[in-house]
């Protein structure tokens, strides 16, 4: 993954954790606070995929499926 690209994620990860923190501090529901969260990083996971991990998942899947059909 570019530096840059890395370097944005970190920054919207820091400020849905800052988010989540200021909803709990208002007293909100945790699971509402989990929800948040939950989706913030779906959003931020379609905005900014990080490709390295997702061509090692491909990878771990395709050698799992080899191994149990044999």
């Amino acid at each position: 993954m570019d530096a840059g690209v890395r370097q944005k994620r970190v920054e919207a990860l820091e400020k849905i954790k800052d988010r989540a923190l200021n909803m709990a501090k208002e007293g909100r529901d945790s699971f509402e606070v989990r929800d948040f969260v939950t989706e913030a990083k779906k959003e931020l996971a379609y905005g900014l995929p990080d490709e390295d991990a997702f061509k090692k998942a491909v990878n771990v899947t395709k050698a799992y499926m080899s191994k149990k059909q044999k």
